[in-house]
């Protein structure tokens, strides 16, 4: 598959080049919520693009999040093709061509940049993680190049701790760069506004600054 797809979103800078971010949904589908993330990088002088791994579907409850994010399992390696056709996208968008991605997962998206960092590490530099992880797994990532700042809730019952710790613990054994925070009085989703019953503005301002901060970094390395 070949990017952009109708269904895609690319947000460009007033310049209309500079650093490259991947912007990889989460399982509500690519909304006005990523969208508007892609906007806000745009504006801090960006490049921005997301894949739509839903391909057009958008879910607007719960049950229907966990019927599109189970097609997504189903079909994991189509979805991760189309992750790495975007990245292959993005990198001739992106300048200077030369320089590594950057690479933004909210939740179920986090999963795939994850697996993306390990195994591309010739154009990744960045991963930022919203409230996910790679669940249970134990994963190696020696391959990767990346640094790594992570946004997790205090209150989350789809990513407990122990998938936070064991994250933490696989990427220092890979001797990567990580930064995690957790934000008191969270629960999943707390970065997203349309997800009302979860946002929290403060912590989600707040892992914003970071997140800015971190790209800016990492965009001069």
């Amino acid at each position: 598959m070949t990017h952009p797809q109708p269904d895609d979103f690319l947000a460009l800078p007033a310049s209309g080049t500079g650093p490259g971010v991947l912007v990889l949904h989460a399982w509500w589908g690519l909304n006005e919520t990523i969208k508007a993330v892609c906007t806000r990088l745009a504006e801090a002088g960006f490049v921005a693009f997301a894949p739509d791994l839903y391909h057009g579907q958008v879910a607007a409850t719960i049950a229907e999040a966990e019927v599109l994010g189970g097609t997504v399992d189903a079909n994991y390696w189509q979805a991760k093709t189309e992750v790495a056709a975007a990245v292959k996208f993005l990198h001739e968008q992106a300048a200077p061509s030369e320089r590594r991605l950057a690479v933004i997962g909210f939740s179920l998206g986090a999963f795939f940049a994850l697996a993306l960092a390990a195994e591309d590490p010739e154009r990744i530099g960045s991963v930022v993680l919203f409230y996910g992880t790679e669940g249970t797994m134990d994963s190696d990532f020696s391959a990767s190049r990346a640094d790594y700042l992570g946004h997790f809730a205090a209150n989350d019952e789809y990513e407990p701790q122990s998938n936070v710790d064991m994250l933490a613990e696989s990427l220092g054994r890979a001797g990567r760069p990580l930064t995690f925070h957790t934000y008191p009085d969270t629960g999943h989703w707390f970065c997203e506004p349309d997800v009302t019953q979860a946002y929290n503005p403060t912590a989600a301002s707040l892992a914003w600054e970071r997140t800015l901060a971190f790209l800016n970094r990492s965009s001069t390395q």
